[in-house]
């Protein structure tokens, strides 16, 4: 499934509009995790508290009547791009820290965290971490035979 810079753009402008709904000129004293929820068939995504209540709702053009298989393999990865990027708003919201951004199907169950804001806890993107364990293994090899 191929990201185009249209979705980039309607998942970013999500993103500004839940943080507007918590600005960092206010004192944290709400705490709650962010949910966003995807609908495959009619790309539909909306964003939620941890009370249910809706923060946002958008359609992403792109992702209308999408029937691959591997669509909620492939989104995390998207979302956590965007999420990565701007990344000064989403850690300047005014929400008590620590707090996740969760993807979630249509059935309201979690498929993925995609990022974790912390002061001290940073969260690094699974696609990053790919292989790591055989390079390792590769460069203990090669120490232990020098």
């Amino acid at each position: 499934m191929k990201t185009t810079e249209l979705t980039i753009q309607q998942i970013e402008r999500a993103i500004r509009k839940i943080a507007e709904k918590f600005p960092p000129s206010e004192e944290a004293n709400i705490m709650t995790d962010i949910h966003f929820r995807v609908t495959q068939e009619t790309g539909e995504l909306m964003a939620f508290d941890d009370n249910d209540e809706e923060l946002n709702r958008c359609i992403i053009e792109d992702w209308i009547d999408n029937t691959d298989d591997d669509f909620f393999e492939h989104i995390p990865s998207v979302f956590r791009k965007c999420l990565d990027k701007m990344r000064d708003t989403v850690e300047n919201m005014s929400i008590l820290k620590p707090f996740s951004f969760v993807l979630e199907n249509e059935d309201k169950e979690s498929v993925a965290e995609l990022y974790l804001v912390d002061d001290e806890t940073v969260i690094i993107d699974p696609d990053l971490m790919q292989g790591l364990n055989e390079d390792l293994d590769d460069f203990l090899k090669k120490l232990f035979e020098d």
